[in-house]
């Protein structure tokens, strides 16, 4: 063996021996797909409910007179910790329904009286005299009654706008049948008989108001407020029988058909030169309709003039016993309607339920929906809907409706046939060529919802979705 001292010869990079993958992607044609869209949702709403044409653009609801009167809900303005309500607001209730003479809905909004109140105060107590009528600007209250075996029972839970003791206004024998109870603290607005009854002398076109109130409140009504159809049963031999028909409502709701509209811009030089393997021009149409029909199904949830969360009479709204949703909110969703085709809930609504139930050991089922498996209670489906909104202080709504013409229920409304249609409900209309090249399109589809019966839609309002510390 011979040592040396020089060092040794330094090693050659390896010689490439093939062609690189760099290279190699220039020559070939890589596989890719579709574009891409991150808001694309189930949209489950668009799918469910059943479609109406609409060919006049206009959609008339007809239905039975109802006498039943003033079921919205009232609003107030704030001044710091001053609170007040808004005089023409007070036409929401039942009493003063259609009465306009603004200074004396001012003077009666000027003698409600402040109260604040604290979590677990009793507001009034069940038997006692009921000498004043309360409005809930802020907060929770639930009344709860005595059972037929003496056991204390819920009866409901009132929430901001709500009211109690509108009949203790004009009944001097009137006595709660119930006890009011602040689940959390806030702020009554209360108006004595006494201050009421000083407006009322005052002012002689509030008390023909009444009279005319009075008059419409003898009238014969069913349990829903619809004018009585008098028939006679059970009877024999040959007795006069009443003689009835059965009356409408003189100014029925009519929906015009909402639009949502973009106009779609494409370079000429990409539709002629890029267009393979994929047509550039179908592929941006087809996201700009994804995007359409997402902002079609927030505006039938959302809007002030069709949207379901707006439209739903107050008499099918309803707070959550204890604050998230649990089964027994769900059931008394259910027993408020017949037929209910499915619940709809925003996914972290549907997680909130979801734990509800297995805190209680409940597992629900599931039922099959066009080929996909979802969640169910009590064989209805609940179904997700990201467009259902959630407040800052991480509260939602749970709806549930029963759909279709046939059954009374809640149905979409859409008008076909349109020129240049590309979808049931949407065209897409040619509308030239500018000086800069650009081909531009205009995409247009018209909608609405319509509620046929109140009761069609019933919402579980103020559901609390944030996951409890344990």
């Amino acid at each position: 063996m011979t040592v040396g001292t020089s060092s040794e010869a330094p090693l050659e990079p390896p010689r490439q021996s093939s062609l690189g993958t760099a290279a190699a992607r220039n020559l070939a044609t890589t596989t890719k797909s579709a574009p891409q869209m991150q808001g694309i949702t189930s949209r489950w709403l668009l799918r469910s409910l059943p479609w109406v044409e609409v060919k006049g653009g206009t959609y008339r609801v007809n239905r039975r007179l109802s006498y039943t009167v003033g079921d919205g809900r009232v609003e107030f303005v704030q001044d710091g910790a001053d609170v007040r309500v808004i005089p023409r607001e007070l036409g929401e209730l039942a009493l003063l329904r259609g009465f306009e003479d603004v200074e004396v809905l001012t003077a009666i909004a000027d003698r409600c009286v402040q109260r604040d109140f604290r979590a677990g105060e009793t507001l009034v107590e069940r038997g006692r005299p009921a000498g004043e009528f309360h409005l809930i600007a802020h907060g929770r209250v639930s009344r709860t009654s005595v059972g037929p075996y003496g056991d204390e029972t819920a009866v409901a839970v009132l929430a901001d706008g709500d009211r109690f003791g509108e009949g203790a206004l004009l009944n001097a024998e009137a006595r709660w049948d119930y006890t009011a109870t602040a689940e959390t603290s806030g702020t009554l607005l209360t108006l004595s008989r006494a201050d009421f009854a000083a407006v009322l002398s005052a002012a002689p076109s509030l008390q023909a108001h009444i009279r005319e109130f009075s008059s419409l409140r003898g009238h014969a009504q069913n349990h829903r407020g619809e004018a009585e159809i008098a028939m006679a049963a059970g009877h024999t031999g040959e007795p006069a029988l009443p003689g009835t028909f059965v009356d409408y409502e003189l100014k029925p709701r009519e929906y015009e058909l909402s639009v949502a509209q973009t106009i779609l811009r494409i370079h000429t030089r990409v539709a002629d030169l890029y267009n393979e393997p994929m047509d550039q021009t179908e592929e941006q149409l087809r996201l700009t309709i994804e995007a359409l029909r997402e902002r079609q199904e927030h505006e039938l949830i959302n809007n002030r003039e069709f949207g379901l969360l707006h439209n739903a009479d107050f008499k099918q709204r309803i707070q959550p016993h204890s604050g998230p949703p649990t089964p027994d909110d769900l059931d008394e969703l259910l027993c408020r309607r017949r037929g209910s085709a499915f619940f709809l809930a925003h996914p972290r609504t549907i997680a909130a339920i979801g734990r509800e139930f297995n805190s209680r050991g409940l597992y629900p089922t599931h039922v099959d929906l066009g080929g996909q498996q979802v969640p169910a209670w009590r064989g209805v489906p609940i179904l997700p809907c990201n467009k259902i909104p959630i407040t800052k202080e991480n509260t939602s709504s749970v709806l549930v409706m029963r759909t279709g013409e046939d059954n009374q229920g809640v149905i979409g409304l859409r008008h076909t046939g349109l020129p240049e249609e590309y979808e049931p409900g949407l065209s897409v209309r040619f509308m030239g060529i500018d000086d800069r090249a650009i081909i531009s399109y205009l995409v247009t589809t018209y909608y609405s919802a319509a509620i046929l019966v109140p009761d069609a839609l019933g919402v579980l309002e103020n559901v609390q979705i944030a996951r409890s510390r344990d």
